[in-house]
């Protein structure tokens, strides 16, 4: 299940701009150490101050999953998490998925199956699946729709979705 994480953010630190606090977060393998205003978004933060737009913005509230990211290996609606709750957090997005030039299973499968159509919620989609794979608790058809309930497709490509994650975890 997609969560946010609700853990108190740490204290300002000291040194900064007035109200404004330092952490440093790892993201697709590269360490940011960051100073900004306590009340940014991690998927702001994620777009607007390291241009990592793949993320994306689609209702800020939390509905459509298209900003679900990897948190330490956990889905995280990236819109609801105030990235100062996310000091020394390792965090993986669409774009830190493929390695030396090779897709993600999960991305090839869903080029295979023809897993989008306009692509907007394709990377939520697809860092969602990602978690859902490492959760090890959804084994059917059934179970990955209900996984996957948190991350919406406005064009309905819900059937090819679930065989191309299907696909990645080697299910019929």
């Amino acid at each position: 299940m997609i969560s946010s994480d609700d853990s108190d953010p740490p204290a300002p630190a000291s040194g900064g701009s007035a109200g404004s606090v330092s952490l440093a977060v790892m993201v697709n393998g590269t360490r940011y150490p960051l100073t900004l205003d306590p009340r940014c978004t991690l998927l702001d933060v994620l777009r607007e101050q390291l241009d990592l737009t793949g993320t994306k913005k689609g209702c800020d509230h939390g509905q459509c999953g298209a900003c679900t990211i990897l948190v330490d290996g956990r889905r995280v609606l990236a819109c609801l998490t105030l990235a100062v709750m996310k000091d020394g957090a390792n965090i993986t997005t669409i774009e830190g998925l493929a390695k030396d030039g090779v897709l993600h299973p999960l991305q090839q499968a869903f080029i295979e199956h023809d897993a989008f159509q306009c692509g907007y919620c394709t990377p939520g989609q697809i860092c969602s699946a990602v978690g859902l794979i490492a959760e090890g608790r959804a084994q059917t058809a059934d179970e990955i729709r209900e996984s996957m309930s948190g991350n919406i497709c406005r064009c309905g490509a819900y059937p090819n979705i679930v065989a191309a994650i299907q696909q990645a975890m080697g299910l019929p």
